[in-house]
């Protein structure tokens, strides 16, 4: 008899958690092919990688005894993130069942069917389910900080939404966004990056305003333009797609609201530049 996948997914998980590294392999084994089939995961294989080899280049999953810790909430997350990909796999290669949350189900959807839809369902459920399990940790971190944990979950959020709800994503340019939103490609990578912005070092120092204002142009233009003003839309949207109904309450408005207070909407609200009216003229969200 097979060991319980479970069990066995939280074994290995635990054997890496204190090597960035190794965590890393973990990951991306989990996208190997399956015995006797084509390497269709590999193609998911970069975008599930490269965010997390940025974390392990800023520290961020190194252990949190070191001279320099890490950060106990993205260990969390990731943590999340390597049980249920490793799981999933583990029960698509015959461990025995059955899945032992709602997000390794999904996970283990993608691992037996890879698609796209699959992929961005398996990997934002998990993601947000961490981000719920995890706020205490999240509101240990600086502003500065947490203002990027809430940047991250809405580009993840849109990104899922230019596949599965083109609409809402970018109204009359809605044929382009499948294709803008596909993981497999390096222009999703662009977009969801904060890798540019942010130095590769934790925690971060220092007033928001400059890190905002060291963001690369198209993305800050995105944000603004496009994101924004379809936030509150996109959040419901994304609770129901993903089936977490709490999802709902990381926003308020236009704010995203994970450990952060919705007052404090400034840096989410700038005065919109010209080009930003623009773009926002030119691609106004969907009216229920």
């Amino acid at each position: 008899m097979t060991a319980g996948a479970a069990r066995l997914a939280a074994a290995r998980v635990a054997e890496v958690a204190d090597s960035p590294t190794a965590r890393l392999d973990l990951l991306a084994s989990s996208y190997l092919p399956l015995p006797g089939s084509p390497p269709l995961h590999r193609r998911y294989r970069r975008a599930a990688t490269a965010f997390m080899g940025w974390q392990v280049d800023r520290g961020l999953l190194d252990p949190v005894d070191r001279e320099r810790p890490g950060s106990p909430w993205w260990r969390a997350v990731n943590g999340r993130l390597l049980l249920d990909t490793c799981e999933a796999r583990l029960l698509v290669l015959g461990h025995a069942g059955p899945p032992s949350s709602a997000s390794v189900a999904v996970s283990a959807d993608f691992a037996r069917q890879p698609s796209v839809e699959r992929w961005y369902r398996a990997h934002n459920t998990t993601i947000v389910t961490a981000y719920l399990e995890h706020r205490e940790l999240a509101e240990r971190e600086n502003r500065v900080e947490r203002f990027f944990l809430n940047l991250v979950l809405v580009r993840l959020l849109y990104a899922h939404a230019l596949v599965a709800a083109p609409r809402l994503a970018l109204a009359r340019l809605a044929p382009a966004a499948r294709w803008l939103g596909d993981p497999r490609r390096a222009m999703t990578g662009l977009f969801l990056s904060v890798s540019r912005v942010l130095p590769d070092t934790y925690p971060l120092s220092g007033d928001l305003d400059d890190y905002i204002a060291g963001e690369h142009t198209v993305g800050r233009l995105l944000d603004l333009g496009v994101v924004s003003p379809r936030l509150p839309a996109l959040y419901e949207w994304s609770a129901a797609e993903l089936g977490i109904p709490d999802l709902r309450e990381l926003v308020s408005g236009s704010t995203p609201a994970y450990a952060w207070e919705a007052s404090d909407r400034e840096p989410w609200t700038p005065a919109p530049t010209r080009l930003v009216r623009i773009i926002r003229r030119a691609l106004p969200p969907p009216t229920r």
